[in-house]
């Protein structure tokens, strides 16, 4: 009975890393949304870190969460660094460009719970009165990750933030 047990755990052991392997090398991420209110008015919220507590999802998760700024005040070379409770780990993020009043990107390093190296980009394309706003991550899509999302959806997961960080972001914009 033993040998038939250990048989069926090596195999599902088997099955999931195989379908880890079978996952891709990256990773994307995208969510977009329309904000009635040009660029130009959007793009500081973006370009400064400091402006980022009032609209993105991960700053209200943990209240106490510890932040620190440094490099350029916003733009290119302004530094953002977290650490907080396990829903929002510890990380940095840097704008390694920016375009205004058209993009913003961001390379965005996860230290805990789980270290990952990714570029986060935020792309505004005028359409008439508005302006779509798309926020993206893309990433390399270690082993360890492929095994992971077995189990769970990242785009679920990160879309769902996304989202609501975009909606906050409209809020405040179209005010």
């Amino acid at each position: 009975m033993f040998t038939i047990a250990a048989i069926v755990v090596v195999i599902l052991i088997a099955g999931v890393l195989g379908l880890a392997a079978s996952k891709p090398d990256t990773f994307q991420v995208e969510r977009a949304t329309s904000i009635q209110a040009p660029p130009e008015k959007i793009f500081p919220f973006i370009n400064d870190f400091h402006g980022w507590t009032s609209w993105s999802p991960w700053e209200k998760i943990d209240p106490a969460m510890k932040r620190t700024y440094g490099g350029a005040e916003k733009g290119k070379g302004a530094v953002y660094e977290w650490e907080g409770n396990n829903k929002v780990g510890k990380g940095r993020m840097e704008i390694t460009e920016a375009n205004p009043p058209g993009k913003v990107t961001i390379k965005l390093d996860f230290i805990k719970p789980f270290e990952g190296h990714n570029i986060a980009e935020f792309t505004m394309q005028p359409k008439g009165n508005a302006t779509d706003v798309t926020w993206a991550m893309h990433g390399p899509n270690r082993f360890i990750s492929k095994v992971f999302h077995v189990f769970m959806n990242m785009d679920n997961m990160i879309g769902k933030q996304f989202a609501q960080g975009l909606a906050n972001l409209k809020g405040i914009a179209e005010k």
